[in-house]
C-alpha cells in the first residue's frame, strides 16, 4: 500500500494525489506556491456561493467553467501548475469536486512533513485560545503538528466532532442526546 492510499479516497484522491506526485517534482519554492494556491483555491470553493454554483452546475459548460475559472486564477496569480490542474479537472466533467481534491491534496502535504489535520466541528465558532488548547491536546496525543481546519455545524447542539483521518472523536451534545434515547427506548 502506498502514502496516498492510506490518506486519500475515491476520484478527487486520485486527482489530489497526481497533484501532488508532480508537485513533488518541483523546487521546493515552487512547491510552496502551489500548496498555497490550492488552499486559495479550497477557501473560495467553500465560501463562495457563486463559484459553488459554477463548479456543481450541469448547465453551465466545461468551457464556460475553465473560462471563468482561468481568469480567477489568473487574476489571483496562480502557478501555472495549479492553473493547468484546474483546467484538466474542468476539461474532465470533475470541476464539482475540486473542493474535495484540494482538501485530500492538503492531507497529502500534511502526511508528507508528518504532520496532521483535524477536521473540527462545534456548535459555536471557536476562538483563538480554544483552537489552541485543542492543537496543544492533540498534538500531545498524535506526537505530531496539528493543524485545525474549524468549521460550525448548529445541529451539534454543543460539544464537537474531531476528525483525524480515518478517526472520529463524537463529543457532541446531539449524539449524546441520541445516546440516552435509545437507552430510554430500549429500557422500556
Amino acid at each position: 500500500m502506498s502514502a496516498h492510499e492510506s490518506v486519500i479516497s475515491g476520484i478527487a484522491g486520485r486527482y489530489a494525489a497526481a497533484l501532488f506526485d508532480l508537485m513533488n517534482e518541483l523546487p521546493e519554492s515552487d512547491q510552496q506556491v502551489v500548496h498555497a494556491n490550492i488552499a486559495g483555491l479550497k477557501t473560495l470553493l467553500d465560501d463562495n456561493a457563486d463559484l459553488q454554483n459554477l463548479v456543481r452546475s450541469p448547465v453551465i459548460s466545461s468551457e464556460e467553467q475553465a473560462a471563468a475559472l482561468g481568469k480567477l486564477l489568473e487574476h489571483a496569480g496562480a502557478s501555472q501548475l495549479a492553473r493547468n490542474f484546474v483546467a484538466l479537472v474542468v476539461q474532465n466533467r470533475r470541476a464539482i469536486g475540486l473542493a474535495e481534491m484540494a482538501r485530500q491534496y492538503a492531507l497529502l502535504v500534511a502526511g508528507s512533513r508528518d504532520e496532521m489535520v483535524a477536521e473540527v466541528a462545534s456548535a459555536r465558532a471557536l476562538d483563538d485560545g480554544q483552537i489552541a488548547a485543542l492543537t496543544d491536546q492533540l498534538k500531545s496525543h498524535f506526537g505530531k503538528t496539528v493543524t485545525i481546519e474549524a468549521t460550525t455545524d448548529p445541529d451539534l447542539l454543543g460539544g464537537m466532532v474531531v476528525k483525524i483521518g480515518s478517526r472520529m472523536i463524537d463529543g457532541s451534545l446531539r449524539t449524546k442526546l441520541n445516546s440516552l434515547k435509545t437507552a430510554m427506548n430500549e429500557a422500556y
